[in-house]
């Protein structure tokens, strides 16, 4: 059985932000992805969430979005170091492009909307299956803001959010003191099941 949280240093990165261990960790949870899921990862930086997704979901596919061409030429390099190439597949466009185009899903992370978070979420409720869970990891309050407005409009999910601050341990000479992280904020949002 795979568990998430793969060291920060397996994954090749450049200047790409990239979604820490610790915070990677607590997505994978919220999401609770099954082995057969059908993922989405939209603004997948380095790939790091797609990876652990893929791990958690053998029998399944991973779609991993992104725009920037050197996080694209890094989601091929981490793919092929982990030897997923053939279940994650990378989508180089700015969504909400392309995502017409894919599979129905049941997990979808959102770690950038490029301002485009609302049309984003409309093709996102359209393909996103019962019982479905979109996560978002947001570090500024215009993104909270975005996802708790829209889903305030809609009666088939209910949401979730935590503020998450992870501070790691660092050796300054013969001392150790922490190192404090950004703040993240992770929004869980699950579709519910139609009642009969």
């Amino acid at each position: 059985m795979n568990l998430p949280g793969i060291a920060d240093e397996e994954f090749i990165r450049d200047k790409v932000p990239m979604t820490k261990e610790e915070i990677r960790i607590l997505t994978m949870c919220k999401a609770k992805i099954r082995p057969d899921n059908i993922i989405w990862d939209i603004g997948a930086g380095t790939g790091s969430l797609s990876i652990e997704a893929a791990l958690l979901a053998p029998q399944g596919e991973v779609y991993a979005i992104e725009k920037k061409d050197l996080a694209v030429d890094l989601l091929h390099q981490n793919i092929a170091k982990f030897k997923l190439e053939d279940k994650v597949k990378i989508v180089a466009t700015e969504a909400p492009k392309g995502l017409d185009e894919l599979p129905n899903c049941d997990v979808v992370f959102i770690g950038g909307s490029g301002k485009h978070m609302f049309e984003i979420l409309d093709i996102i409720d359209s393909k996103l299956s019962e019982g479905g869970r979109i996560i978002v990891n947001a570090v500024t309050i215009q993104t909270i803001s975005e996802i708790t407005t829209y889903m305030k409009q809609k009666e088939n999910y209910t949401y979730e959010a935590i503020q998450v601050q992870v501070n790691r341990l660092r050796q300054i000479g013969s001392y150790d003191m922490f190192n404090a992280q950004n703040p993240v904020y992770i929004v869980t949002c699950k579709k519910q099941n139609k009642m009969n």
